[in-house]
């Protein structure tokens, strides 16, 4: 789908007309909901009980994973490292199974770039740590106080947290609960995280050959198709960037992002092309992905899988008190989120930022004890792919939601797979 559009120099507009596109849609299923998702009898929407919440939320904002080429550079000083005392708590990291957090090998790889001012590539900085207290602080006014859904203070029958295993994300998901808790616990905080080779909460490359092969080689490929190539060489051209450095419009625009949420400047011609490199960052991210089924598929169906899961163990009657939770919190990567937002229907063509969220609401009608799903991205609702308005029958969500959807077995069957040809997108 996105070859086509990469034959000529028609991105802009194509870009226009894909976001008018998602526009239009938005507002279709928006009148859709007025009318109800029978086109006659609305919900009656103070009859719905919420039952449960997922959040899969990218992780606050850090230093740039790889410096560009320049005599110019940002200082990433280490006082960015110092943590803010209100995103303080105490919590245990483990495996899956309660056991030792796993070894991190992405971290033992970024610890290897020192950037100028001391810091590690990839590190959250203080930035990124209030970033997310402030998250929290909004679920907090969503779920306990403007609806008393959960508990003021942590509790762990009620909340599930898994992160990746980066330091990253582990100390976003922390300062994520200090928000949204206020630093109170009635119990241990746990963490869960699993080994890098089996890892769903972002496209696992090591774990999955045929999603390696897939994509091997359309990072490069990427920055020769027409349009990308001619803009990364005018933005290489105006920072003295020379041509035979690998610098593609992702690395550009990691650094980009890191500078400004920082509000830090290595170079004025980063500032002028910013729009530009993020919109073709997008483009290359896009292409890599191939957007076919199947790369969606190996790349999001094991997550969406374990969110289907969350909710059908909440309306399965047999399901023993306890076992399903109240908040289920996964902290991930961008690279996570824009295929899950593709999946999902909702992406609107812009790099997701750091600390945005995916929320998933799982609501039943008190008499007609329907199930009702509801979506935000960013805090603004949204309408699902295949649903009839923002509030969706929760058997047509996972109907749709099925094509996308892998369980570990046809996960391990089609990542196995033999396919043909082709180094990953960097977990950001």
């Amino acid at each position: 789908m996105i070859a086509d559009v990469f034959r000529g120099r028609l991105w802009a507009p194509v870009g226009v007309l894909a976001s008018l596109t998602y526009f239009l849609h938005q507002r279709r299923a928006a009148l859709a909901e007025l009318r109800g998702a029978d086109g006659q009898h609305p919900v009656d929407r103070s009859r719905l009980e919420l039952k449960m919440v997922q959040v899969v939320f990218r992780h606050g904002a850090r230093s740039p994973l790889k410096p560009l080429p320049q005599e110019e550079q940002v200082e990433w000083n280490t006082r960015l490292l110092e943590v803010p005392p209100q995103t303080q708590l105490d919590c245990t990291v483990t495996n899956l199974a309660g056991g030792p957090k796993p070894h991190s090998p992405f971290d033992s790889q970024y610890c290897k770039t020192v950037l100028k001012g001391g810091m590690f590539a990839g590190q959250l900085t203080n930035v990124g740590m209030c970033q997310m207290f402030a998250l929290g602080e909004r679920l907090r006014k969503n779920y306990v106080e403007d609806v008393p859904f959960l508990s003021p203070t942590f509790n762990p029958q009620e909340v599930f947290v898994r992160s990746s295993n980066m330091c990253r994300n582990l100390e976003s998901t922390r300062c994520l609960l200090a928000g949204l808790f206020q630093r109170q616990k009635e119990g241990p905080v746990i963490i869960h995280t699993d080994e890098a080779s089996s890892e769903v909460l972002y496209p696992n490359y090591q774990n999955c050959w045929s999603l390696r092969e897939r994509t091997r080689g359309r990072r490069w490929a990427a920055s020769l198709q027409p349009g990308i190539s001619e803009d990364l060489k005018k933005v290489k051209e105006g920072m003295d960037i020379g041509s035979s450095d690998e610098v593609d419009f992702l690395i550009l625009f990691d650094n980009v992002a890191a500078e400004q949420a920082h509000g830090l400047l290595s170079s004025p011609m980063l500032k002028r092309f910013a729009r530009l490199i993020e919109q073709r960052a997008v483009d290359t991210a896009l292409y890599v992905q191939s957007g076919d089924r199947e790369s969606l598929q190996m790349a999001v169906g094991p997550l969406l899988h374990l969110l289907e899961s969350n909710l059908l163990k909440v309306t399965d009657p047999a399901t023993p008190p306890g076992q399903a939770r109240k908040l289920y919190l996964y902290s991930a990567h961008d690279v996570t989120l824009i295929p899950l937002l593709t999946a999902l229907g909702i992406f609107d063509h812009k790099w997701p930022p750091f600390a945005v969220d995916v929320t998933l609401e799982l609501y039943q009608h008190q008499e007609s004890k329907e199930w009702f799903v509801q979506l935000y991205y960013h805090g603004e609702e949204q309408v699902p792919r295949g649903c009839p308005g923002q509030l969706c029958p929760l058997d047509e969500f996972l109907n749709t939601m099925s094509v996308y959807t892998l369980n570990p077995e046809k996960y391990h069957s089609l990542c196995s797979q033999a396919q043909a040809t082709e180094p990953e997108m960097e977990s950001d």
